[in-house]
């Protein structure tokens, strides 16, 4: 039978459907791709041998997870203009070796211009955070994010409204992961090295699809206080 049935005797799941919808999604997914092939060599017949030459993206992603934000489509750009890394809440930690091997390549390896770190509102990671439930591993990415609110629970509990209070509190995780990135001795030797890196905050706004530049750029250590302003010369001298 293709018909699972409960305890209770009473069909529960129809195994024959799920299989089937699930390869129907699945199938899909190569369906689009081939449509998206013939599309690219229908602008451009040279597309696909001119991408597979290599990269040189002025831009370094670190956004969400979150299905809605694509980088490139929110940016509008091409395959090879965007280096990108995602993760909930797009929190950028000094012990995450993920985000800082891919800061490393883009910043020292591409010479990316730009690190956007990108949030958006109505972020779900950010909206658990806020909460005092429990949801499992993810508990111990979300702290980061609480630890962010903490700093700013004076602000964030005079706001009244949930979802105003969790748009603000995705703005503020922003502007933090922005300070997280500049204080990396990636970034700071960087800026010894150059001047035309900058790293910026933005907010998607999904309910228009505009991004809201936070004016959080940073393009030196000026604004991160003495102490996490790091000796580069010494540590080579060492």
């Amino acid at each position: 039978m293709s018909t699972q049935e409960n305890k209770n005797g009473k069909a529960a799941i129809n195994i024959s459907e799920i299989r089937l919808a699930q390869s129907n999604s699945y199938n899909k997914l190569i369906a689009n791709n081939a449509a998206w092939v013939e599309r690219k060599l229908a602008e451009d017949g040279e597309f696909f041998k001119n991408l597979a030459k290599g990269q040189s993206p002025e831009v370094l992603w670190i956004g969400c997870s979150d299905s809605r934000v694509p980088a490139n489509e929110v940016t509008g750009t091409k395959p090879g203009e965007v280096f990108v890394h995602r993760n909930i809440a797009n929190v950028c930690v000094h012990s995450d070796m993920n985000m800082l091997s891919v800061l490393d390549y883009a910043v020292n390896v591409l010479k990316v211009k730009h690190v956007i770190v990108a949030g958006h509102y109505g972020c779900g990671g950010v909206a658990a955070a806020m909460s005092h439930k429990q949801f499992g591993l993810i508990d111990n990415w979300l702290r980061h994010i609480k630890d962010v609110y903490r700093l700013h629970a004076n602000e964030l509990d005079r706001i009244t409204d949930e979802t105003t209070r969790v748009n603000r509190l995705v703005e503020l995780n922003v502007t933090e992961q922005v300070y997280n990135l500049c204080k990396t001795t990636i970034i700071q030797n960087a800026w010894k090295e150059r001047h035309d890196l900058e790293v910026h905050g933005w907010v998607i706004d999904l309910a228009s699809g505009l991004v809201k530049d936070l004016k959080v750029t940073s393009s030196s250590p000026d604004n991160l206080g003495y102490v996490y302003d790091l000796n580069v010369e010494a540590v080579a001298a060492h």
